[in-house]
């Protein structure tokens, strides 16, 4: 269990540093016995024995991304070109939007919506409502012809989009278009930011517990025509200039008997927030500016937010799946850390142990730099992520399932692999989802990658770390 099969492993885990410095942890009276790190130690053990509950499995049989038709990608030059021809940003607006495309991260060749192409630029409800369907149906029709699966078998209907909410809703317009039945479950997930489709994938894993032989479908998107922002508040016009076209949907199941043909089992869902603070609530918020334009704020709390609400979530996880080893190390740390015993650098447990692939919401590129910071990851291991910043843009809550798409385009998803999907967003939220890929996936005709995944990856280096004049407004509201 503690991975040591040898009395030299033995020797070499226990004269591990963090072990060491804690030997003399015992001659301080006042503090806590060794009986009490040896009981935490075994009630480690003991969990991982048990956590295995007796909830019914839940498989993913298949997924598809929308990709736009080639007629709407547009360039950093044609994008400047439309936003200066609304007449609704100042030249120094427009500097900043320029400066913010070319250190983003992004490629030349991410999607926009068809409203964004006119000229001038003068987006509305109907080309709000047109993007969603495109993207909806899109994806939706090709993951039904994928999967074989009828609509009449659907009884779960979740779609997430965080900005645009319409009447009927986004769910309606999937039960209408497919006709599904009278007895379908529908929920719209609003206003919950990037991390709403790892949460409506923790949903439907709870719906599917209830509702027994059943499908359930997960769509999500995120509405960029309506998401724009026409004014010159530098902390709203991010999100014009790192959010495109993007939507996935997915179909998950309970019945046994699709087990042999799914390609992954759902394994864990792990979700939290840090709404309490004023901070984190505060810190990506759609409002107003001064001029009634509504757009969505990005305070300067943001990645300090995301940083705490990450490490909150991925510390539950990893008594779910980090091996005992590297438990044990992490908690002597910690107790070492928080009895100030010795002055020691914060453990990093390494959940390459763990998982064959870490799929990461793209955010932007100073995100991604985080997070692989944070978890002490390799240029390797955010290759799926980066790539799909690049190739596709941050596509919101969809975007974690371009990440997986662009693994098993490149052949790497194995039987038996682990695969983490993590995503953060508005509230502040974290969600992590860890599959088990039931069989090796050869690559497909319907990925969004396929007809491209040769010329993958690309260098996209940038030296971002303080030249990049991402500009983030102070939360007043604190």
């Amino acid at each position: 269990m503690f991975n040591i099969t040898t009395s030299h492993d033995l020797v070499k885990f226990t004269s591990h540093p963090y072990l060491t410095s804690f030997a003399s942890f015992t001659s301080y009276p006042n503090l806590t016995s060794i009986a009490s790190f040896l009981c935490l130690i075994l009630l480690l053990i003991l969990s991982n024995i048990i956590k295995r509950n007796k909830s019914c499995k839940v498989f993913l049989v298949d997924f598809a991304c929308y990709k736009p038709p080639t007629a709407q990608i547009c360039n950093s030059e044609m994008f400047l070109d439309r936003v200066r021809s609304c007449e609704k940003f100042s030249e120094a607006s427009l500097v900043f939007m320029q400066t913010i495309l070319e250190k983003a991260g992004l490629g030349q060749s991410t999607y926009t919506p068809e409203a964004f192409l006119r000229k001038p630029m003068n987006p509305c409800l109907e080309d709000s409502r047109r993007e969603a369907e495109m993207v909806m149906f899109g994806a939706v029709d090709e993951l039904l012809a994928k999967s074989g699966v009828e609509g009449k078998d659907i009884g779960i209907v979740i779609v997430n989009c965080s900005i645009f909410n319409v009447v009927p809703s986004l769910c309606a317009m999937i039960v209408n278009r497919y006709k599904l039945g009278e007895d379908t479950v529908s929920y719209n997930l609003s206003g919950m930011g990037c991390s709403a489709g790892l949460i409506a994938i923790g949903l439907a894993k709870q719906l599917l517990q209830v509702r027994h032989n059943s499908y359930a479908l997960v769509v999500s998107t995120e509405n960029i025509t309506q998401n724009c922002y026409f004014g010159n508040d530098r902390s709203k016009l991010l999100s014009n200039c790192i959010f495109r076209i993007g939507g996935a949907v997915m179909l998950l199941t309970n019945r046994p008997s699709v087990s042999k043909v799914a390609k992954y089992q759902l394994i864990h869902t792990v979700h939290n927030n840090t709404t309490i603070s004023d901070r984190s609530y505060n810190c990506v918020f759609y409002e107003e500016d001064h001029r009634g334009q509504a757009g969505v704020t990005i305070t300067k709390d943001l990645m300090v937010v995301a940083s705490k609400t990450i490490e909150a979530n991925v510390i539950t996880l990893g008594r779910l799946v980090l091996p005992i080893r590297e438990q044990i190390l992490y908690v002597t740390n910690y107790i070492i850390k928080r009895f100030v015993l010795r002055k020691v650098d914060p453990y990093v447990p390494n959940f390459k142990k763990a998982f064959d692939h870490i799929i990461t919401h793209v955010g932007g590129k100073p995100v991604l730099d985080e997070v692989k910071r944070k978890l002490d990851l390799t240029k390797s291991d955010m290759e799926a992520s980066t790539m799909t910043l690049y190739r596709f843009g941050n596509t919101s809550s969809s975007s974690v399932w371009y990440g997986l798409a662009y693994a098993e385009a490149k052949g790497k998803i194995k039987r038996g692999d682990r695969a983490w999907q993590i995503a953060f967003g508005a509230g502040f939220k974290c969600s992590s989802v860890i599959w088990r890929a039931i069989k090796t996936v050869d690559r497909e005709k319907n990925n969004p990658w396929s007809d491209e995944i040769d010329g993958f990856p690309v260098d996209v280096d940038l030296d971002i770390s303080c030249s990049i004049p991402y500009h983030f407004e102070p939360s007043e509201k604190i």
